[in-house]
């Protein structure tokens, strides 16, 4: 019914950047907020930075001033820019919406596959 795909994920060295894009797929007539988790080795997920619709963000203390979450509501479509990329910000990442209506139907959330990020020292 909805989909939600995730690019960019790869290596890079410690310093480097990248960047994630997430497109949600379907009959999709809004997204409240969207955004990105991650979640490292041995951790719980933890929430990255969301989006919502209006354009308010919301970012982790852990990341604040390096990454840039942007959306394109035309295209359904969430960007993660990562910079200064830190040993510690290996995990996988993962994409969200949350409120999708489809039609006369709401749904709370919809998860994308995952993409791994892995910084080298």
């Amino acid at each position: 019914q909805v989909q939600l795909v995730e690019f960019g994920g790869g290596l890079v060295q410690a310093g480097g950047s990248l960047r994630l894009s997430c497109t949600a797929s379907g009959r999709i007539d809004s997204i409240n907020a969207m955004g990105w988790y991650r979640q490292a080795p041995g951790k719980q997920r933890e929430l990255v930075a969301d989006i919502t619709k209006g354009g308010s963000t919301k970012y982790a203390d852990s990341v604040k001033g390096r990454f840039t979450i942007s959306r394109d509501n035309a295209q359904n479509t969430v960007y993660l820019q990562m910079t200064s990329l830190k040993p510690e910000d290996t995990a996988v990442y993962y994409c969200n919406a949350e409120r999708i209506r489809v039609g006369v139907i709401w749904y709370s959330s919809f998860w994308g596959q995952g993409t791994q990020v892995t910084v080298s020292s």
